[in-house]
């Protein structure tokens, strides 16, 4: 078992993992997994509205931020735990890790924020019509740039929990399915073979 400092040490993604693992666990890391996936699918849609087209845009912004706030919530004992702990010492790679994630919390909240401003399609659609200047277009989209670039910077910090889960949960099972029923039996009945 690893002590609180090793977990937070590790950040968002990487929980510390007792030697035996639990269901629970790795249903928790299944979770982050796909909706991590979810996030940074919509997030690559979502750059490209000349791809989607405007409509498909806003819709996908608005399910973004609804992504987000569960991404937020999945996480939150961690960030209760840094919070408290900011100004006292931890690691190096915590502290990063916190302050990136508070930029790309920040520029995300602005991302959307001003997308709702100046939307042409998702908020006249509940009847909420804005005339916001071009001023909030510039912000839009120069904030879109900077999460860019947060983004890469989140990806990359998390880069060994992203192979790790991927691998687990999506590589592996995909392998099985393709070996199929024999080989697995198979390689079942080599190990136990090794093991005796």
């Amino acid at each position: 078992m690893t002590t609180p400092t090793t977990t937070l040490a590790l950040g968002t993604h990487a929980q510390a993992q007792p030697k035996v693992r639990t269901r629970r666990t790795m249903s928790a890391t299944f979770t982050n997994l796909l909706v991590d996936l979810g996030i940074f699918a919509g997030f690559l849609l979502v750059s490209a509205p000349h791809f989607t087209g405007m409509s498909l845009h806003e819709w996908i912004g608005v399910a973004f931020g609804a992504a987000i706030i569960t991404h937020l919530l999945l996480h939150w004992q961690w960030l209760v735990a840094v919070t408290k702990r900011m100004f006292k010492r931890m690691p190096a790679a915590t502290r990063i890790n916190y302050l990136l994630n508070t930029a790309l919390f920040i520029d995300v909240t602005l991302v959307i924020f001003t997308g709702l401003l100046i939307s042409k399609v998702a908020l006249p659609f509940f009847g909420v019509t804005l005339n916001a200047g071009h001023a909030w277009q510039s912000i839009h989209t120069l904030s879109a740039d900077i999460s860019l670039w947060l983004i890469g910077l989140h990806v990359a910090l998390h880069w060994k929990w992203i192979v790790k889960a991927a691998t687990t949960y999506l590589l592996q099972p995909m392998a099985r399915l393709l070996r199929g029923p024999r080989a697995n039996q198979s390689i079942t009945a080599n190990k136990q073979e090794a093991a005796s």
